[in-house]
Formats: C-alpha cells, structure tokens, sequence
C-alpha cells in the first residue's frame, strides 16, 4: 500500500522564485508546506504570511525539524552545494533549484551522500514535465519525424541586470548563461533525445564589468568573472548531434528556442523556460508547419511540478523524473562546454543518466500517479 499522506516540505531560500514554488505547491495535494526559511527573516517572515505557510524559522531551525521530510532550496546557485549537504546530512531528501550545484565535485557530493542515507535528490528545471515538451516527447517516441539526427538549441538576451532586482550572482561562478538558461535546454534535450557522450565549446566574456539598471541597487557595478556567452556542440550517445548557443552578449536575435531534427521530418519545440506550447510539426514532403494540439497537461507556470513528482516517488519507491542523475548530467555538459573552450579539445562526458519516464497524457494539474 502507498503511503497516501502529504509529503511535509521545508523551503529554504525565500527570493523571487519562492512565490512561485509557494503558490504552486498549494494545487498539490500530496505537497504540506510546514516552514520557510531564509537567511533574513524577515524575508521568511514575510513569504509565510503572503502564502499562510505555518512557520518562517531559520535554515538551521528548518533543518532541525524532524518533521520536515524534503527541503526544498531556493538559494543562489553559489550556496546550493552547501544547503543542499546540508539537509541531506539532517536526514532530509532534497530538491534543488538549477542548477544543482556550482561545480561537479559538489554535485557528485550530494548523489553520493544521498545514495548512502537512502535519500532522494531531486533539481529543477522541471519545465521538461510541462505540457509543451511532454507532447514533444510523446511526438518522437511516436515515430512523428523519425529517428532524430540533429538539435539546436538558442537561447539569447543581454542578461538580467535590467530588471531582476539583484542580478550580481548570475555574474559569478554558478552563474552565467550556460548554466542559468543552460539547464532548461539540456535538460529538455536529454529527456527529448537521451544522455550526451562528448562535447566541445567556446567561451568568453565581453563586457567584463556590469552596470545595474532596476531598482533598488540602480548604478552599482558587477565585476562579471564567469564567461557570459558559450556556445557548444553535442554528441549525443544515440548518434544525434546537437548545437547550443546561451549568451547575456547580444541585444536582439530572430533565432528559433529548441528544435529537433529527425530522418522523416522536424519538429519545432516550445521555449524550455516555459510550460505550455507552441508545438510544431513539418514532416517530409510537407509545405508548411502544422500546429500540434497539446497532448499532456501542466501548460501554465507549475514550477514545484518536479517537487510533487518526487513526493509521490518518496512515498510510492518509483523513480523521480527531475532527478539527481539528470540534474548531474546537465551539470557535467554545461561544465564540459567550459572546459572544452578552455583547454581546446573535446571533452568525452563520463555520467550518464536514463530519459526519464514520460507523463502520462490527461493527467489533471494536481495529480500525479504514474
């Protein structure tokens, strides 16, 4: 018999995309929010009034509570490392925002330290599960346009200090466009098409200092010390070859988000950022792009989707599907991609990871059970 009773959730990390994961955790009937943490409290304090979570309390406090049985941590990416070991140290599953650490040796860290407790590690992105790419992978698991042959991948902006409200953080190592925009897009690529054998890269930086422009540190400068356009090629273990190109350097581009390329047509995917569509199809011999209807639901913003999917995997024993092993893949191509450009060769990508399952079509948007 399942285990039917709600999965008690700590948030640690009370930032912008805290209301999100709060908002959405409440459609999930196998999600309690118990606690949020922050290193402010009064950002805690705040977030558990907004969203009538029952206690804002410290990391520490949160982490003590034996209750508590997934953290969920929405620190910088600098810090996922740390909090995350830590949690997994006080007998708590994790789920991490991407990417689900600054560097592999942490990564592997955590899957290890994991593995010996009997925990489960869970990371965004999750977007893969959303409706769009989950029609996407239903498209050519169906044989719509062939064995896939190619990929590409582009992802295109002049970075975030025009608007996100402390911007610093995407401008260090942990940062960067590859791997803050980077695990949508290989993420979905692996789920669509399977693991990646060996990549090569490029990388730089352009601007090597940054002026803010939004409220409320308008004109404070940021040193940039990670690269902030990388662009790459991947070998995928099925044969397929794939381009990625993520960059804050460029102010306007009319590239196409993700597109997949098979022997009998091509297949025009949705941004990976997002959940929902438009899914298109152009098959051999046709004229046109033809709109395809969606098949899976989850098609507006459900971040924290990976977060119930992982409850209902600690309860029921089967296999998560924004996994560890997949998590740490992304990790160990986008860190690939930096290597390669530094070192001028290619990198042969040591982990692997299986596709993970997909939904099952005519899910409603607060349950999952397959």
């Amino acid at each position: 018999m399942v285990n039917r009773s709600p999965v008690r959730i700590g948030v640690i990390g009370c930032g912008t995309i805290s209301g999100t994961y709060l908002r959405n955790a409440k459609v999930f009937p196998n999600l309690d929010v118990v606690a949020c943490a922050d290193l402010y409290p009064e950002k805690a304090a705040a977030r558990a009034a907004e969203f009538g979570v029952p206690r804002a309390c410290s990391v520490e406090e949160l982490l003590s509570d034996p209750d508590i049985e997934i953290a969920v941590n929405l620190t910088v990416p600098a810090a996922h490392a740390a909090v995350g070991i830590a949690a997994l140290q006080a007998g708590k599953s994790i789920y991490n925002e991407k990417p689900l650490a600054a560097c592999r040796e942490d990564g592997r860290r955590m899957l290890d330290l994991a593995a010996a407790k009997g925990l489960l590690v869970g990371c965004a992105p999750d977007t893969f599960l959303g409706g769009g790419l989950q029609t996407c992978r239903k498209l050519i698991d169906d044989g719509w346009i062939g064995e896939p042959v190619a990929a590409t991948a582009f992802i295109t902006c002049h970075g975030h200090e025009s608007w996100h409200p402390d911007p610093g953080f995407f401008y260090q190592p942990g940062g960067g466009p590859m791997l803050d925009w980077g695990p949508y897009y290989v993420t979905a690529l692996v789920a669509l098409i399977g693991p990646i054998r060996r990549v090569t890269g490029s990388a730089r930086i352009t601007f090597p200092e940054r002026t803010i422009t939004s409220q409320p540190r308008y004109g404070a400068r940021i040193r940039v010390d990670t690269p902030t356009h990388v662009t790459g090629v991947m070998d995928f273990a099925n044969g397929a070859v794939g381009t990625i190109i993520t960059t804050y350097d460029v102010w306007a581009a009319e590239l196409p988000r993700l597109e997949i390329y098979g022997t009998e047509g091509s297949l025009s995917a949705p941004d990976p950022n997002t959940f929902g569509g438009p899914v298109r199809v152009r098959r051999a011999g046709e004229k046109e792009w033809g709109d395809v209807p969606l098949t899976h639901g989850y098609t507006t913003n459900s971040r924290g989707l990976g977060v119930a999917d992982m409850a209902y995997a600690l309860r029921s024993g089967r296999p998560h599907r924004a996994s560890g092993e997949l998590a740490y893949h992304a990790l160990d191509v986008m860190q690939a991609f930096l290597d390669a450009s530094r070192e001028g060769r290619h990198v042969e990508v040591t982990s692997t990871c299986g596709r993970p399952a997909p939904l099952p079509p005519g899910l409603t948007d607060d349950a999952l059970t397959e």
